[in-house]
């Protein structure tokens, strides 16, 4: 049974809210200021703190500031009697689960402490087991308001079986939140199923998703689940559904209004309970427009939406972002940055956002032999790439900024993420036509663009 931990002035209020987590099933602990909630929360046992904002003395963001180091991984929900923007923020920023506001609905209070515990038992698990949470650490961090208004809404939405549609361009992270919305989840012990749609020839795509039965075309010598099957109780993330064929298109819209999967060659439905999570970095009201994406389609996965921002428009993320690179690439190597490094690094335009900047970090630290990665080691030479936007089709760079007296490697990796921006450029995006141009596989231009953070 869990031990929720109370700190409210108001006598009437904590007994009223300590009577309802009683009511709950909870262990309910006290306290009427900061100070004694911290004391009280030092001295162990407490699994989650409810924390007015308002408190004689320090107040409750002082609580969340000094939460972490007292009692590590034990969730905060801030509580407010009037929601105000900048404390949202504030307190958001400050690593609170939540922001309530008073007075606090049965049901919404169940759910946020049912949301916080679970995420608790989550971490607590990965820390025990070592897994590796590199990844999803790396690309969510963030120091700006947009991105932790972000993070709330991930986790105002994570228990709803909606779908969501995550909007961003390529590098800004869309999969880590589709992660973020699973781990948070009632689904999260299922499994999390993710499928490229741009990396899959479209022939092979529907046997991919939907599955096959034994002898359904040419190939077929054994049944194959397919992968809504794969992920039935937990979630699927189709990346890059722009991307996707518009008789697939019908196919995905008929599963998400039946919850039902018919496998190539088969006779009958099979039933599938899951949440479907898509992404793409297309303008997809453009592209319904212009008749490539089925509107319904677009209707049913847009019940919440999530709209990522390029790393340009958060550049306060820069700085924090490519010291963890450089800490968690350089392998307990002394290494830093030398300011004309980072000024170069502020400069940079960042088209293919933040997976960019970590392959950036990932190369300089390769290329630095002594303890300073200065410019030459980046590859980027401090000359802003042309903006990008989503659907604005792909900037291009010039070449005159090579550093023709560095190194090969550095000079060969900045020629190539150009060739490969012209290409996509020319094709209006589209892969197959700019692999065929740089005379490269489909496969060959996935693993170059990747390399360079340009997926």
């Amino acid at each position: 049974m869990a031990m929720i931990l109370i700190v409210d002035d108001d006598t009437a209020f904590r007994d009223t809210l300590a009577e309802a987590l009683d009511d709950l099933g909870y262990q309910v602990s006290q306290a009427a200021s900061c100070e004694a909630g911290l004391r009280r929360l030092e001295a162990g046992g407490i699994d989650l703190a409810i924390v007015d904002l308002r408190l004689p003395g320090d107040d409750g963001l002082a609580f969340l500031r000094a939460a972490p180091t007292l009692a590590p991984g034990v969730p905060c929900i801030m509580l407010t009697a009037y929601a105000v923007g900048s404390n949202t923020i504030e307190a958001m920023r400050l690593g609170a689960f939540d922001h309530l506001t008073k007075p606090i609905g049965r049901d919404t209070l169940a759910q946020t402490l049912a949301r916080a515990l679970r995420a608790q038992e989550h971490d607590n698990v990965e820390a025990a087991t070592g897994a590796d949470t590199s990844q999803a650490g790396e690309q969510m961090l963030s120091n700006s308001e947009v991105m932790r208004a972000i993070f709330k809404r991930i986790g105002l939405v994570a228990d709803s079986d909606n779908s969501v549609l995550v909007l961003g361009e390529t590098g800004t992270g869309k999969e880590l939140v589709a992660q973020a919305l699973h781990a948070n989840s009632a689904r999260t012990a299922g499994p999390f199923v993710a499928v490229n749609c741009a990396a899959i020839p479209a022939d092979l795509l529907e046997s991919e998703l939907f599955g096959h039965v034994k002898g359904a075309f040419s190939g077929a010598t054994a049944d194959r689940a397919g992968r809504f099957r794969e992920a039935d109780g937990g979630t699927l993330f189709l990346d890059e559904i722009g991307d996707m064929a518009l008789p697939t298109q019908a196919k995905i819209l008929r599963v998400l209004q039946e919850r039902q999967v018919t496998p190539l060659g088969a006779r009958h439905a099979l039933p599938v309970d899951l949440r479907i999570i898509a992404a793409t970095h297309r303008d997809l009201e453009a592209e319904v427009a212009a008749g490539t994406f089925r509107a319904d389609l677009w209707y049913r996965l847009q019940v919440i939406t999530i709209n990522l921002p390029p790393l340009r428009e958060r550049p306060d993320d820069i700085d924090l972002l490519a010291a963890h690179f450089l800490r968690q690439g350089a392998s307990g190597r002394a290494k830093r940055l030398s300011g004309a490094a980072l000024a170069a690094l502020r400069a940079h335009a960042w088209p293919g956002n933040v997976r960019e900047l970590r392959n950036t970090m990932q190369r300089a630290i390769a290329l630095s032999e002594g303890e300073l990665i200065e410019t030459s080691h980046l590859g980027l030479h401090a000359t802003p790439v042309a903006q990008a936007g989503a659907g604005a089709g792909i900037a291009t760079a010039p070449v005159d900024d090579i550093d023709w007296d560095g190194t090969l490697d550095a000079a060969v990796a900045r020629l190539e993420s150009v060739m490969l921006l012209r290409a996509l450029e020319a094709c209006a995006g589209n892969r197959s036509q700019a692999a065929r141009r740089l005379g490269l596989s489909r496969q060959q231009l996935y693993r170059k663009l990747a390399q360079h953070g340009l997926e």
